[in-house]
């Protein structure tokens, strides 16, 4: 892994045809949480082996999961609790500025019975809300609260499962589906039935698909309504323990399918289709609303960029985008729009704000650093390119999806350097390393 600032070597030609992302971090983590809640012995293959489900990893075993981790084979083998909550009745959980784990583990352990525990992380998730998951664990009668009363960790949570407590709830998901997606897979735990219900506008719903297919994939069988605003049936199965295979991961996939877009050539990425689990494929379509070539597989997805005469490539098109269902793929999308012949909007993406930085305000500041004229609005931003970029110092706000990103501008950009690449360990440790292997300096 790269620690020093990492000079992106400029003028660069695309010379891999395939890439091998790692596994997916959404997917690897449900899998693991539910995993140890189930009856018996879950094998994961393909899991990720980055910061986000290192963290998770810990915090189970420190809750006294036994699980175990080969990082050769990407193997985990997790012993499962059988829902009857964790063994360790007192923890202090350290998650980092993992999203999933704090979210996840916050509503896992509001039903582990007579257990006290502190989630605690670093200074950014001190900042980053979790009030609308709390509310939704209160009202039904879960004790989960934010220590310092202004709905960020650090928690403090007194696990049970009260029996006359009420058993619905309306939820807000215009912040994170990570609330939702939490509150679903804690369900089976609560001991009656639960109904939960979203109340306004609902954040990267693939995210929830997602889910609820991992929920199914371990024997729960949760039912919504066709628009995903509805779900119940949450007591009419458990959850089992199984052999389970992760994709991979559709978003690190995304700087690797940019590359054709930017250089020229073709990029495919076996594991990932038009049916995978993950909505963030969907940058993808973007592309060819750009003027990329797609093909899509069942085990596969190409991505090329066509020529307009011998030698010469297509132009690249400006798009208008509502990125909500796939905003992590939006940082990706505004590098490439760098290249394009007319500006980009990207809208509906004010989720953004609360990630590991605001990413419009920190997408903005840098993409104008470049030479492109940025216009931000609050739920999105437009990327106008300049008749000539130029290179710069990148900052990154310990954002991994800032460094990877912008490594991309980097390979046609003379003189642009990525501060603290070390940030990509959270999701991709090897990640300038496998750059590296895809491209080569004319």
């Amino acid at each position: 892994m790269i620690t020093a600032p990492f000079y992106a070597v400029p003028l660069s030609r695309l010379t891999a045809t395939e890439a091998t992302p790692p596994g997916s971090k959404s997917i690897t983590n449900r899998a693991l949480l539910l995993a140890a809640l189930a009856q018996g012995h879950t094998t994961l293959t393909g899991a990720l082996d980055a910061e986000d489900t290192r963290l998770m990893l810990d915090a189970l075993r420190a809750l006294g999961v036994n699980a175990t981790f080969d990082a050769q084979t990407k193997r985990v083998d997790v012993d499962g609790i059988d829902g009857k909550g964790f063994p360790v009745k007192n923890a202090e959980l350290y998650v980092g500025n993992s999203g999933t784990t704090a979210r996840f583990l916050t509503a896992a352990l509001a039903f582990s019975p007579d257990g006290e525990y502190r989630i605690d992380g670093k200074e950014r998730m001190r900042e980053r809300p979790i009030g609308d998951l709390l509310a939704a664990l209160k009202t039904l009668g879960a004790d989960a609260t934010s220590v310092d009363g202004n709905d960020c960790p650090p928690l403090l949570i007194r696990g049970s499962r009260p029996v006359n407590a009420p058993s619905r709830v309306e939820m807000a998901a215009n912040v994170s589906s990570q609330f939702l997606s939490g509150l679903l897979m804690a369900a089976p735990l609560a001991g009656r039935p639960i109904e939960v219900s979203i109340g306004g506008a609902l954040a990267s719903k693939p995210y929830v698909a997602m889910t609820l297919e991992v929920m199914r994939a371990f024997g729960a069988r949760p039912e919504s309504d066709a628009e995903l605003r509805r779900f119940w049936g949450f007591d009419q199965g458990r959850y089992v323990g199984r052999e389970y295979a992760i994709e991979p991961d559709a978003s690190a996939a995304s700087y690797f399918f940019a590359l054709p877009a930017i250089l020229g050539g073709s990029m495919t990425i076996r594991g990932l289709s038009r049916n995978s689990l993950q909505g963030d494929v969907a940058f993808v379509d973007c592309l060819e609303k750009m003027g990329c070539r797609a093909t899509w597989r069942e085990d596969s997805i190409t991505v090329e960029r066509p020529f307009a005469s011998e030698g010469v490539l297509a132009p690249l098109r400006g798009i208008d985008a509502d990125m909500n269902a796939c905003s992590d793929v939006a940082q990706t999308l505004a590098v490439v729009a760098l290249f394009a012949g007319s500006r980009t909007t990207v809208r509906n993406v004010a989720n953004m704000r609360v990630k590991e930085t605001d990413r419009i305000a920190a997408l903005t500041r840098e993409l104008r650093k470049l030479g492109a004229t940025v216009h931000e609005a609050d739920d999105g931003f437009t990327v106008v390119p300049a008749p000539r970029l130029h290179g710069a110092t990148i900052a990154t706000y310990d954002d991994h999806r800032m460094a990877m990103s912008f490594a991309l501008a980097g390979l046609r950009v003379p003189g642009i350097t990525i501060e603290n690449p070390s940030c990509v360990s959270k999701t991709y440790p090897e990640y300038f390393e496998d750059l590296a292997k895809a491209t080569q300096a004319l």
